[in-house]
């Protein structure tokens, strides 16, 4: 054990072990954790952060640093370690709607790496209005946190860019092409294009497609991909078959009605729906009116979720990479907010794979 007191004899060595555990009980900063044991505070601080050997302090000193610690009941105080940083050791999630699953996923996952790096969260949720969005950032700038990660709603952008000015940012899920904000998102063009190719594959040529919320980056990445399947194939776009304007379950339950009540004649035999809250509300209106899946109509549907495989018809599905989505949007934030990094740093957008789950909601005609 090392001690302060290098003059201490022999004959007094078990009263001075008495008074260094003594004095360990009433140590409440780490400034008088480094006055008892004797070893510096920046030495204490790497040791207890878990990065002393990155520091090359010995194992043996790091041992004594954490058993002194352990007997001082120490915890360390992550506001001084704030304070030294320069940092408040929390970041911003703003998602559009937490009791979606996929957002609720992503919040799980970037705050499990924010732990990780000893980063604390504060979560917002838009309620998928851009207001709310918009004093949500108000909010989080007040609490002074380091960085932000941003799921934006709608199409506005303009508050975006003036955040990404002042505060470390990363968008995920949805961006904006025309500003130079980092994001991270799935390649929904090219999955798109498969999983509606794989529908003509199966002798599909009226295929209907119930979007989103016009003119956001996911839909018109989806789109783009249906199109393209459609022209690569020589069958032409017919905009009727273009329905939809948001990302919610009556938007799918009114666009499955409008379907429904199309002539027999004129009714596309497969829907491409582009999120699974549309396919959720097209699959209620389906069961009312009394159709199947995929006897009356075959359906893919974006967004992998855990009962697109339990379903009575289990569901064809384009998974996104939601963990991957979130530890990378985490760590691209990270990047930014480290003053060395940020010196060099040159983010782009990040495109991540999905993943096709095919299933027995298409029928072969």
């Amino acid at each position: 054990m090392k001690f302060k007191r290098k003059n201490a004899t022999i004959n007094h060595y078990d009263f001075v072990l008495s008074q260094y555990y003594m004095e360990l009980k009433e140590a409440k900063t780490l400034k008088d954790l480094a006055k008892i044991t004797g070893f510096t505070e920046s030495t204490i601080s790497r040791t207890l952060n878990g990065i002393g050997t990155k520091y090359r302090i010995s194992k043996d000193t790091q041992k004594k640093i954490i058993e002194a610690a352990k007997e001082a009941d120490f915890s360390f105080n992550e506001n001084a370690r704030g304070l030294r940083l320069k940092k408040t050791l929390t970041i911003g999630f703003i998602v559009p709607d937490i009791s979606n699953s996929f957002f609720a996923k992503m919040a799980s996952l970037v705050e499990r790496e924010a732990r990780f790096h000893k980063y604390a969260i504060f979560l917002c949720d838009s309620d998928n209005s851009t207001e709310v969005e918009k004093s949500s950032i108000t909010l989080l700038q007040k609490r002074k946190v380091d960085g932000i990660i941003v799921c934006p709603i709608g199409l506005e952008s303009e508050h975006l860019v003036k955040l990404y000015k002042e505060t470390p940012l990363v968008l995920v899920d949805r961006y904006f092409p025309q500003i130079d904000i980092p994001f991270v998102t799935s390649n929904d063009v090219l999955d798109s294009y498969k999983v509606v190719q794989h529908l003509i594959s199966k002798g599909h040529r009226n295929i209907a497609c119930i979007q989103g919320v016009e003119h956001t980056s996911q839909n018109d990445m989806r789109i783009e991909g249906y199109k393209k399947a459609l022209k690569d194939n020589d069958i032409a776009f017919d905009p009727k078959l273009l329905i939809g304007n948001s990302f919610s379950e009556e938007n799918g339950y009114n666009a499955a009605q409008q379907i429904i009540g199309m002539p027999k004649t004129k009714r596309p035999t497969a829907i491409f729906s582009l999120s699974s809250i549309i396919t959720l509300g097209a699959l209620k209106s389906f069961t009312e009116a009394g159709l199947k899946i995929p006897e009356d109509f075959s359906i893919v549907s974006f967004d992998e979720q855990e009962y697109s495989a339990l379903l009575a018809t289990p569901l064809t599905t384009i998974g996104q990479p939601k963990e991957e989505m979130g530890t990378k949007a985490f760590k691209m934030l990270l990047d930014q907010m480290d003053s060395e990094k940020k010196k060099n740093l040159k983010q782009k957008g990040v495109l991540l794979p999905t993943q096709l789950n095919f299933r027995d909601s298409i029928k072969a005609l």
